[in-house]
């Protein structure tokens, strides 16, 4: 960015990557052009928990997330990336996720206001999927939301020591 006379702002990890070749998982699309097409296999893990989504953003820098399913690729899709679990689906939690679920973890995900605010987060502790799901929807008031990563997640913007959390969880605050 520097050598292009720009600055960087904001970054969060997201999205799965395949271990042979670090190549994105599903979906994704960089500046239009379509880097890795839409992955609708079955398959286990985070990533293919049903339904998971995709986050795209749009020629007029307008912001969605949606069903996999639903997902409609186009010609002014600008940027996209595919992941999942979805986190919240029209309003409504996940519903295999559990309010009494162990499986605590840091998470990150993004989220869309009914306004088209794009909200991004990170939890500085590990949650469950559910108490992380019921963040986007009755805090940051979110109707859709999707998981982006979990244990290695990290987010930087401008001004902040971009630490990382697996490694300085009681000293990473954003």
């Amino acid at each position: 960015l520097e050598a292009d006379g720009k600055q960087l702002k904001f970054a969060m990890n997201g999205g799965i990557y395949l271990p042979e070749d670090h190549s994105p998982e599903g979906l994704f699309i960089d500046n239009g052009n379509i880097i890795k097409p839409l992955n609708t296999k079955v398959d286990s893990g985070n990533f293919y928990w049903q339904p998971n989504g995709v986050f795209y953003i749009n020629n007029k820098e307008e912001a969605f997330i949606c069903k996999t399913e639903n997902f409609v690729s186009s010609m002014d899709i600008k940027y996209a990336t595919q992941s999942g679990p979805m986190l919240v689906i029209d309003s409504k939690i996940h519903p295999a996720f559990s309010p009494f679920s162990k499986n605590l973890n840091i998470r990150n995900g993004v989220g869309v206001t009914p306004e088209g605010k794009l909200i991004f987060a990170i939890s500085e502790s590990p949650v469950n999927f559910y108490d992380f799901a019921l963040f986007f929807r009755d805090y940051l008031n979110c109707p859709d939301a999707l998981y982006l990563d979990g244990a290695i997640s990290d987010m930087y913007y401008e001004g902040s020591l971009g630490i990382n959390l697996q490694k300085n969880k009681s000293e990473g605050k954003f």
